[in-house]
């Protein structure tokens, strides 16, 4: 399949969550995984999250957005599709947008992963109940 001009794509991380973001010219729907945001994701805040990089950089109506994603939960998944739009819209207009991406901390992958288990310990720091006796 050929690599459209009007297409831009991006890939966002955060946690478990992998989401491949593509944006077509169109009047401003997102599809996740095939749904509508409002059909995938309930929550107000997550919808929000989701739109912030097109609401910041004024393209709410120019872009429909479709996105790919799976792992983690919903506020990892809606956390990479934020990292994707952002990523995508850079190839859009790169000059334009990254200054305003960047200052809103849209470009920088969220590091933060769960702490892995040790041994002695029932979770990544939680510790056996001590008993005197």
């Amino acid at each position: 399949m050929a690599k459209s001009e009007n297409t831009f794509n991006g890939t966002g991380r955060r946690k478990k969550s992998i989401a491949r973001v593509r944006l077509v010219e169109g009047n401003g729907t997102i599809t996740i995984n095939g749904k509508d945001l409002n059909e995938y994701f309930g929550a107000d805040t997550l919808k929000y999250i989701v739109k912030q990089p097109l609401m910041v950089t004024e393209t709410e109506s120019k872009f429909d957005v479709m996105v790919s994603v799976n792992g983690g939960g919903f506020t990892g998944q809606a956390g990479a599709i934020r990292h994707g739009i952002a990523r995508a819209l850079l190839e859009v207009n790169s000059d334009e947008y990254r200054p305003t991406l960047k200052s809103n901390g849209f470009l920088t992958r969220d590091s933060r992963m769960k702490e892995r288990k040790k041994y002695g310990l029932k979770k990544a720091r939680r510790a056996p109940q001590f008993s005197k006796r």
